[in-house]
């Protein structure tokens, strides 16, 4: 059974929390994360400012995806983290 967009915008919400409380995460995190956001992108329920925050997102996730050092990665955008959730939650 597929997710409701509002699954996805959940899902993608508590992965960023995880992210943002634990200091630490996983490359399987950030490839879901991808994945909800190219799923969410072409999904016209999606308010497009939420759109505009889920580009900032999946940029955040690839380059997770690939850095040598994902903890450091999610560090470093600790306040990018919380703004984005919180953003969300406002349009969503």
């Amino acid at each position: 059974m597929p997710l409701s967009h509002q699954d996805q915008v959940t899902l993608l919400k508590d992965i960023l929390n995880n992210h943002q409380m634990d200091c630490c995460g996983s490359v399987a995190e950030c490839e879901q994360l991808e994945r909800l956001i190219k799923s969410l992108l072409v999904n016209n329920q999606i308010n497009q400012n939420v759109k505009n925050i889920l580009q900032d997102v999946y940029l955040y996730s690839q380059q997770g995806a690939q850095t040598a050092d994902l903890d450091q990665h999610i560090l470093t955008n600790q306040g990018n983290l919380s703004e984005w959730v919180s953003h969300i939650d406002q349009f969503s």
